[in-house]
């Protein structure tokens, strides 16, 4: 099955941002575009501002003067539904409520041809459900465009129960040949992309209200650490609090109020404020004129220890080891004459510690808290620990202050802010990425989407340095499963308790390397 012709219509039904984004997207592909709108002159209204974008196109040299008069003359409003007749394709944009969507398919049944594709951009909604009341179902797919429509290249191609495979794939192909890059989904609460990212807000959100930093700190530990384009805080500001806590909520009634997506009690606090980010002027920050962004916590200047003694290779974390030596500090190996006493602190035999000057450890993030041990700072998960250039620490109030005054001038003596967060289990970026990996796995167990479609879809549609699966293979196929294990001893509500296919997915690693089961 190939790409929906050129000639034939395209239509979109809601004419609001994303609608918009849609039109122009098939529009500046090739195809003829209807308009339609509920709300009378709302269509032509559309019409001009996308005319307005197809100007501000040519002015930045990606469109010529003859395209887009061209493309003007393609576009059209529509005065009522049956209007729409004749188009090969209809793309639904319009409120996300179930009642007028099924209302909005059955209308059209009446109207398009048999051939013609149905379509709906719902980011929330179950796109089985949405076709359940329509007497050809199969010819009935989600394609989930996300905001801004033109620039993002990313589209979740979703299977209802009852889509046949013919037009899953016109889909699909469709949207490749209007130059976006599809992926293919079933249909699963969130699809890919809300599904598998609820994880970046709820890790944040719980770091948050368990006191372990503040939104500017976690922000700029998932930034500068974790490489992630955008901190969860600032990035729920921009797509708005009241529409990110809806997402998370409907994920959460999807999947029967599993744990696992419960919301945030302190983002429902400031939804309920009116503080919906960007949009009203205040969030978790205040965008208010005159306005100073708060600043992340840094710690003040340490002296560097004269020399770690390294334990293992530091697994995830073995790049310190090599940064450590090039900023001139020695590094002793395990097994010399280190004057320290073996069992103080951390004695897990998991080959992620280095010992420091006072005999006080410093540990990987691994799903434990420092109280739990005599003396112990825990360090973060980094994305490129060559590249980061802020590392976040760890430690209980019991802590040395010598073992913490150590390990923050051994990182500042790396080129490193260091940032000294509350003692929570996992940090920030370690947590976030096990908890990532654990749902992009149980995806892909489960016949979501394919590994390839996962990692494309999280890069894609929300800028993560690395797709979940991608991560997993760079940390070893137990990383994950062992930080959730460590996690859930400490906080056993469920919400860190794995999925039965990353236990599945950490065997399978273990015996391909090699490891006792």
């Amino acid at each position: 099955m190939t790409a929906l012709d050129l000639s034939s219509p395209v239509a979109v039904v809601g004419t609001g941002t994303m609608g918009q984004g849609i039109a122009q997207v098939a529009l500046v592909a090739g195809h003829p575009v209807r308009l339609y709108d509920a709300v009378q002159g709302r269509a032509a209204e559309a019409a001009d501002a996308i005319g307005a974008r197809l100007d501000r196109l040519v002015e930045k040299g990606r469109l010529s003067g003859a395209e887009r008069d061209a493309a003007r003359a393609r576009l059209a409003p529509a005065g009522q539904l049956a209007d729409l007749a004749g188009c090969g394709l209809v793309v639904e944009a319009v409120v996300e409520r179930l009642d007028v969507k099924q209302e909005l398919f059955r209308a059209l049944e009446d109207v398009v041809g048999d051939d013609c594709l149905l379509a709906t951009n719902t980011s929330s909604l179950s796109v089985t459900a949405i076709a359940g009341g329509l007497a050809s179902p199969g010819r009935f797919v989600g394609l989930h465009f996300f905001n801004p429509a033109p620039l993002l290249p990313l589209v979740e191609v979703v299977s209802g129960f009852a889509t046949d495979v013919s037009s899953a794939t016109r889909a699909y192909e469709t949207a490749r040949a209007w130059g976006k890059t599809p992926v293919a989904c079933a249909d699963t609460p969130g699809f890919i992309v809300n599904r598998i990212a609820r994880p970046f807000y709820a890790e944040a959100l719980a770091v948050y209200e368990d006191q372990g930093a503040d939104p500017a700190t976690i922000d700029a530990v998932l930034r500068e650490s974790g490489g992630f384009r955008m901190g969860a805080f600032e990035l729920t500001d921009l797509i708005g609090q009241d529409v990110n806590e809806s997402v998370t909520h409907s994920v959460w009634q999807a999947f029967f109020q599993d744990v696992r997506f419960t919301p945030s009690l302190a983002q429902r606090r400031l939804v309920e404020s009116g503080r919906l980010g960007r949009k009203s002027g205040q969030g978790w920050y205040d965008y208010r004129e005159g306005a100073e962004r708060p600043e992340p916590h840094t710690a003040e200047p340490a002296e560097r220890p004269a020399y770690v003694v390294a334990e293992g290779g530091l697994g995830p974390a073995a790049e310190v080891l090599a940064l450590i030596r090039e900023a001139g500090i020695e590094v002793r190996e395990d097994g010399e004459d280190n004057g320290y006493d073996e069992s103080n602190g951390y004695d897990e035999d998991n080959g992620t510690r280095l010992v420091l000057p006072s005999g006080g450890q410093l540990v990987l993030a691994d799903g434990q808290t420092s109280v739990e041990y005599r003396d112990v700072v825990y360090f973060d998960l980094a994305f490129d620990y060559r590249a980061a250039t802020r590392v976040a620490l760890a430690a209980a109030r019991s802590t040395s202050p010598r073992t913490v005054a150590e390990a923050t001038g051994l990182f500042q003596a790396l080129g490193k802010k260091v940032s000294v967060i509350g003692d929570v289990p996992g940090m920030i970026v370690a947590r976030t990425v096990a908890r990532l990996v654990d749902l992009a796995v149980e995806a892909v167990a489960q016949g979501v989407a394919t590994e390839e479609d996962v990692d494309t879809a999280m890069r894609l549609g929300v800028n993560y340095p690395l797709g979940p699966l991608e991560w997993s293979r760079r940390l070893g196929g137990g990383w994950a499963c062992s930080v959730l294990d460590n996690l859930h001893e400490c906080a056993p509500s469920g919400r860190y308790a794995h999925s039965l296919a990353l236990h599945r997915h950490a065997y399978a690693a273990d015996q391909q390397e090699g490891t006792p089961s």
